[in-house]
């Protein structure tokens, strides 16, 4: 069943909280063709930590990720007005145990993902005129997620002409990331309840005190 948290912003606590413990469609790319890879596996136990505490995990910032967040809105009202939309923006969206935060929902069939973007990176997207491989699993796992029919893909940086391109549902991706997504879910429910049957305090063995020794047996 679909849940769509239209009053929580994201990145706050209340964010954090309904997205504890499910993986979303940003870390996707991660569970397709990874095996057992190391990032996954940080990422399944990061999940099993916010389940088995309740607790989830801090967001992470850094300079690049905060100028992302400045330059977002205004890629999402350029987005709005070359395309003559209305975009509307939602915190969360949950669908079973698995979720995704969109940057933007269109009409009832679509949605946006917007990434910007430092201008040499953006001018590669520029030149390809193609979505870039990697944020593929993270659209299509929203459209999946938010079961939607499109989505359109936005790099921006501020000075240079945005770029945006359409991309449509496609079954056949969507049962990849199902199928990868299934496992994932449950090896981290596996893991969950190895914890929990094995839940008793561990104590280390006592310290035996050294023994005094009897001057009777030494004389």
């Amino acid at each position: 069943m679909i849940e769509i948290h239209r009053d929580i912003e994201q990145g706050t606590e209340e964010w954090l909280r309904v997205r504890a413990g499910i993986p979303t469609a940003s870390q996707f790319g991660e569970l397709i063709d990874r095996g057992q890879g190391k990032t996954r596996r940080t990422y399944m136990l990061k999940l099993a930590g916010e389940i088995l505490t309740g607790e989830p995990m801090p967001g992470f910032s850094n300079q690049h990720t905060r100028r992302g967040h400045e330059q977002e809105d205004e890629a999402r009202e350029t987005y709005g007005f070359i395309r003559e939309v209305d975009v509307e923006q939602v915190g969360f969206i949950r669908n079973g145990d698995k979720g995704g935060s969109p940057d933007g929902l269109v009409g009832i069939d679509g949605g946006c993902e917007v990434k910007t973007k430092l201008p040499h990176l953006h001018l590669e997207v520029l030149l390809a005129e193609e979505v870039p491989a990697e944020h593929m699993p993270q659209i299509d796992g929203l459209i999946w997620v938010a079961e939607r029919e499109w989505w359109d893909f936005i790099s921006y940086c501020r000075g240079l002409p945005p770029f945006i391109k359409r991309v449509y549902r496609d079954e056949k991706r969507i049962r990849k990331i199902s199928r990868a997504i299934d496992q994932f879910n449950q090896e981290l429910a596996d893991i969950v309840e190895k914890v929990r049957r094995g839940s008793e305090p561990m104590h280390a063995p006592d310290t035996i005190p050294a023994q005094e020794p009897d001057l009777d047996t030494i004389f």
